[in-house]
């Protein structure tokens, strides 16, 4: 009786340390309004993020479509043959045009790319268009101004540049995607710095993600944590995911540029061009930006690898698989979709960086497409920072246009990883 007795006297609360009734209710409503107060905190911070998301996308927007005030150089009914305006005239007309109005070297030049008997009539007005007619943009005028101050749009126009022609364009065309660098803003495109973007993105790719990989799977599966080495290189990786980016553009040029210069060149291939590209191509910037990523490769690894139940290895061991099989056959077919997933952030990082391929050497501008990985190269961040420094409104348009080209560009290159992602996840759910 007195066990039972001492029980129930341990049992019974001391006094003062349980709220009453009325404190325990005043703490619980104290906590539920603090809750809603973090709650709506949370949804400000959202709606912040979408405001200024929405913000930014409205200003690509704005810039990338309006109006155009264009002054010819030449009058195109100038140019009039037998009374037939230069949009009906054939071919062999527009030719002689083209002969009498630009130089012979310009003329030969145009040869060699394509003779004239294989150019369409299209081409050839196109060509005296851009060589003879010459449109030079006087003003342009966002989306929103377009469509909601259209009559103020013509007749500041008639006032600045009486006789111009006003039309609305949109500066994002599939003419601004086919054709390279240029000075005239009405003749540029982003054709090259597609090609450099699609180049460099490949390398990065094929340099970080089987190295990334790879790291992730010793530092989890084989490495021994306790050990002092170990938790060195776990902690520099850990570290070097934050590094700015400009510092892997000084390791670059160090190591890619100067140090293995007669690779990256080419030259140990004897493919390469030493007097214009030394050791600033493709496959420099690549590398760079493959060592910029692959701290993040390795750790998002790491965590899908470690995401993976240890019941699963046990069952492979069990059955008498060894360790590798155990890895190959179930472990990494399981971590595969959070692999990608890690590595479709890191490349989406990758394919917008400027300072490291500027300090690697990165052209600001470039007409040539490159041929290969020892080519010199530049990138689409490269040319819209170089559109945006130019002091022309008209630069500014098409350097909008080219960030719709990127992020069309980044939206395809992730949807390939997610359909990919997807791909593994369907994969494992059927076996």
């Amino acid at each position: 009786m007195n066990f039972i007795h001492q029980r129930q006297t341990v049992s019974q609360p001391a006094e003062g340390l349980m709220p009453s009734g009325t404190a325990h209710h005043e703490q619980v409503v104290a906590r539920q309004r603090r809750g809603r107060t973090w709650a709506v905190v949370f949804q400000a911070a959202v709606l912040a993020g979408i405001l200024a998301l929405c913000a930014l996308l409205f200003n690509i927007l704005n810039q990338s479509f309006g109006y155009v005030a264009i002054v010819n150089t030449i009058d195109p009914s100038e140019l009039a043959v037998e009374g037939l305006p230069l949009n009906e005239l054939p071919k062999d007309k527009l030719v002689e045009i083209l002969e009498a109005n630009i130089s012979a070297g310009l003329m030969r030049r145009y040869e060699n790319d394509m003779p004239f008997t294989e150019r369409s009539r299209e081409n050839v007005h196109d060509l005296i268009l851009e060589r003879v007619v010459e449109p030079q943009v006087q003003a342009t005028w966002g989306l929103f101004d377009s469509i909601f101050a259209r009559g103020s749009v013509f007749a500041e126009a008639e006032e600045r540049f009486p006789g111009s022609e006003v039309y609305f364009r949109s500066w994002l065309t599939t003419s601004f995607i086919s054709k390279s660098q240029s000075s005239e803003p009405l003749r540029a495109g982003v054709r090259t710095a597609i090609f450099g973007s699609l180049w460099v993105v490949a390398i990065t790719i094929l340099f970080s993600f089987p190295i990334g990989v790879g790291a992730a799977i010793y530092l989890e599966e084989y490495a021994q944590k306790e050990r002092l080495l170990n938790r060195l290189i776990q902690t520099n990786i850990n570290n070097l995911a934050g590094v700015p980016s400009i510092i892997y553009g000084m390791l670059g040029l160090a190591i890619f540029v100067r140090i293995l210069e007669v690779i990256t060149s080419g030259a140990f291939l004897g493919i390469g061009d030493q007097s214009t590209a030394n050791g600033r191509t493709i496959l420099s910037a690549g590398l760079t930006l493959g060592l910029l990523i692959l701290p993040l490769i390795i750790i998002n690894g790491q965590e899908a690898i470690r995401a993976v139940p240890s019941s699963l290895r046990q069952a492979g061991f069990g059955l008498g698989a060894t360790h590798w099989q155990v890895i190959w056959h179930h472990v990494l077919p399981s971590a595969m979709p959070g692999v990608l997933t890690g590595t479709i952030l890191a490349v989406s990082r990758a394919i917008g960086e400027t300072a490291p391929l500027v300090v690697v050497g990165a052209s600001t501008f470039i007409a040539l497409d490159p041929s290969g990985p020892f080519s010199k190269f530049t990138v689409l961040p490269i040319q819209i920072y170089q559109w945006t420094s130019r002091p022309q409104d008209e630069f500014r348009n098409l350097a909008a246009a080219a960030i719709l080209v990127l992020l069309i560009l980044l939206l395809s290159l992730n949807a390939s990883a997610v359909l990919l992602r997807n791909r593994f996840d369907r994969s494992r759910a059927v076996s």
